[in-house]
């Protein structure tokens, strides 16, 4: 990954074994300097593009494929807000089966929660949302239209043929197993935002200038700073 070259340094004393001297230091990378977009920025959709990662990508192959380098794939991790790549990356198909078979075992295709469906008045008018996380034996009453005098339920309807007159309270609940579960949370990791190509040289010029260091009593020059040495005597 490329990131790395972007960081700029820091020396520290050496407490190698085989240093021959205490005035030796250790140059490495600065890894807590670091940058992060603004949310002002990050949320202006102006800048960034959506993009969905397809089956198999790595961050370097969406790089490539959005930016036509590999070695941006740390832009397209830093853009897309993504801190910890193990929980925030979707996995390949192989990979998602191996990770549920070993997460629930015997117990894959069992109920992990359980969601309403779309339910809709005889007029189309929605009256429950899908997709909310209730209880197996949630139930609401029928819409009522004082038109007909009838209480009218379209479950997952989109139109009144499909609606049916009823008496009672419905249950317009329906399962979602383990494994469509966690199908369903990778699938959600697909689309991600990215910052657009035009944008792309502007950031990075920015970004090289907030990694400089300013003046103090550490400074070398502006990729390099070094730590005080508080060995007062040779090893």
């Amino acid at each position: 990954m490329s990131y790395f070259r972007e960081l700029p340094d820091i020396e520290y004393q050496s407490n190698l074994l085989h240093k021959i001297s205490s005035k030796e230091f250790v140059r490495v990378k600065n890894l807590f300097r670091r940058v992060k977009i603004l949310d002002s920025v990050q949320s202006n959709v102006t800048l960034f593009a959506k993009y969905v990662i397809l089956e198999g990508q790595r961050p370097d192959t969406v790089a490539e494929s959005f930016y036509g380098s590999s070695d941006l794939d740390w832009i397209v991790v830093l853009t897309a807000g993504i801190t910890n790549i193990r929980d925030q990356w979707p996995l390949s198909n192989y990979d998602l089966g191996k990770y549920v078979q070993n997460k629930y075992g015997n117990d894959l295709n069992n109920i992990h929660h359980y969601e309403t469906i779309e339910v809709r008045d005889s007029k189309g008018r929605l009256v429950l949302p899908p997709g909310q996380i209730v209880d197996a034996n949630f139930t609401i009453p029928p819409a009522y239209d004082a038109s007909s005098g009838n209480y009218y339920v379209g479950i997952g309807a989109e139109s009144n043929e499909k609606y049916e007159t009823v008496s009672g309270n419905i249950n317009p609940v329906i399962g979602v197993s383990n494994w469509e579960y966690e199908v369903i949370k990778n699938e959600e990791k697909r689309e991600i935002f990215l910052m657009k190509p035009i944008y792309l040289q502007q950031y990075l010029n920015e970004m090289r200038e907030i990694m400089n260091y300013g003046e103090s009593s550490q400074y070398v020059n502006n990729k390099l700073i070094r730590t005080e040495n508080t060995r007062l005597i040779g090893p």
